[in-house]
């Protein structure tokens, strides 16, 4: 029998525990307003086409000059939401650009009906080089899913406190100047896009249709996602989260039949079920050892724990990076997967919560989607000497 100053140690160890491993989920959704960061003045960014003549630049011209080489120019599709002062931003932002020998780039605002894909086709239509999400990991979504299946490349800039895509590509996620010197002056790397069917009822509606780019889930994390309080969200960023998930730690698992490629249909009792495109979650956690996001592959846990202990037990698991062997934390690699529920369960998809639903499903698109990254990223030879695959 514990005494009570050790019981209290206990439970203070466990508390911290599950609050990392509920804190690194959790932290998709986690993007309070953030706060751009800046270089001195005089810093200049490499430019990848040579200047146009001086004439170019005169008031009031506003025909090409023969022989001049067009400016690059960029769109930058910015959640309003994420930024104190979004003019400043602004300014900041057409200040690199210009300096690094790109046009102003093209500016354009995400509303709480179009949260990015409507002015990612307005990008497209206006013909730029380069389109750039400047928001959290739901703006890089919706963004991405009106460049899919396009050569125009994506880049990726920070406006939350997640930034899982970036974290996973090596992309530059917490230094605004940084992020764009490796969207200008990087290289395209065509990356796999998540597809997920959703239907609400299980029964044979139309499906919903969406893309993810780090994870999607049912269940527990969708939950914990759902039920962080708004005012707490905005006191204490992804804290909050954990906060909801120490809340949502005693819920009744859920049955879940699912079907993985080809294979028979197999029935487990779960508190979640994530879907994975890249594993790595911030803090260095990482919950799908085997996922990268260029390799073809879907990677999905499944998540039995039951109670604190079970918990505890699932989140020395990932730490430890051991994905086989455990009958709490079950691993597949795939390509297809089909799940349909005993119950309605909340949705999440790269952190945004989209409502309950019976059955969902997942494929894989691959090289779906043109990233821009940095060259170092390309460069760097992977354990087993290719450079094909990135990411974690």
């Amino acid at each position: 029998m514990l005494d009570t100053s050790t019981g209290v140690l206990v439970m203070i160890a466990l508390a911290i525990l599950i609050l990392l491993f509920v804190g690194a989920i959790a932290v998709f959704s986690g993007d309070p307003p953030n706060k751009t960061s800046t270089h001195e003045a005089g810093e200049r960014l490499r430019a990848p086409r040579a200047r146009p003549p001086r004439a170019y630049f005169q008031q009031g011209q506003t025909e090409q000059i023969e022989g001049a080489v067009p400016l690059k120019r960029a769109a930058i599709i910015v959640n309003p939401t994420k930024f104190e002062d979004v003019a400043a931003t602004r300014r900041h932002v057409t200040a690199v650009c210009t300096r690094a020998g790109w046009d102003a780039p093209l500016w354009l605002e995400t509303t709480k009906e179009d949260t990015g894909y409507g002015q990612g086709k307005q990008a497209l239509e206006a013909g730029v080089d380069l389109v750039c999400s400047l928001g959290g990991d739901g703006t890089t979504r919706s963004v991405a899913s009106a460049l899919v299946g396009s050569t125009t490349p994506l880049g990726l800039l920070p406006g939350g406190t997640g930034n899982l895509l970036a974290r996973n590509l090596g992309v530059p996620y917490d230094e605004l100047d940084q992020a764009l010197r490796a969207a200008m002056g990087g290289q395209n790397l065509r990356v796999d896009v998540g597809r997920l069917t959703v239907n609400r009822s299980g029964e044979h509606q139309r499906p919903e249709e969406h893309i993810f780019l780090v994870m999607a889930g049912v269940g527990f994390d969708a939950d914990i996602m759902a039920d962080a309080p708004e005012q707490l969200k905005a006191r204490v960023g992804w804290l909050a989260y954990g906060v909801s998930g120490v809340k949502h730690l005693k819920g009744a698992q859920f049955t879940a039949r699912v079907r993985i490629d080809d294979k028979p249909e197999f029935t487990r009792k779960a508190r979640t079920i994530l879907i994975g495109n890249c594993g790595r979650l911030t803090g260095g956690l990482v919950l799908l050892p085997q996922a990268k996001v260029n390799d073809g592959w879907l990677d999905s846990v499944i998540l039995s724990p039951e109670g604190l202990p079970g918990w505890v037990a699932v989140a020395m698991r990932v730490i430890a990076r051991r994905p086989r062997g455990h009958e709490r934390v079950d691993h597949h690699r795939i390509k297809e997967i089909a799940i349909r529920t005993n119950g309605p369960e909340e949705v999440q998809l790269d952190g945004d919560t989209i409502g309950r639903a019976r059955a969902i499903s997942a494929r894989i698109e691959p090289k779906a989607l043109t990233v821009r990254v940095p060259a170092e990223v390309l460069a760097a030879p992977s354990p087993s000497g290719r450079r094909e695959s990135v990411g974690h």
